[in-house]
């Protein structure tokens, strides 16, 4: 089954620098996305519940977007940051895939991770 591209975008009350790092640094992202996270040069490890994914980090640019491709499916996930010109929100774009039949599913899976992004962050 092929999978559907998700996008969602959720405001994050905090500057792009302090965010960037909780999402491109391997303990930023084991703060809040994985139970443990581990890096090996552009080779990312996370871990959840026992299980591991290996994804790579193919694109990053300062305070603005990181993503990463999972070896296994040939799908990826990235993090952009924006920040709007008239009201100064910095806002958290998620670019996911998943299967069609799971897309709620998934949908709900990353709120409840922003959620704890958000705690983190103390916003």
């Amino acid at each position: 089954m092929e999978k559907v591209k998700l996008e969602l975008e959720y405001v994050v009350n905090c500057s792009p620098k302090v965010l960037y790092n909780r999402l491109s640094t391997a303990s930023g992202l084991a703060e809040w996305f994985a139970d443990d996270v581990s890096v090996n040069g552009k080779k990312y490890i996370f871990k959840w519940d026992g299980i591991e994914r290996m994804a790579e980090l193919t694109f990053k640019k300062e305070n603005l977007i990181v993503r990463f491709d999972w070896v296994d499916d040939g799908t990826y996930f990235e993090f952009r940051i924006t920040r709007d010109e008239l009201t100064s929100d910095v806002s958290l774009l998620i670019v996911d895939f998943t299967d069609p039949d799971e897309k709620k599913e998934t949908h709900s899976l990353w709120d409840s991770q922003i959620a704890e992004l958000k705690h983190v962050l103390g916003s």
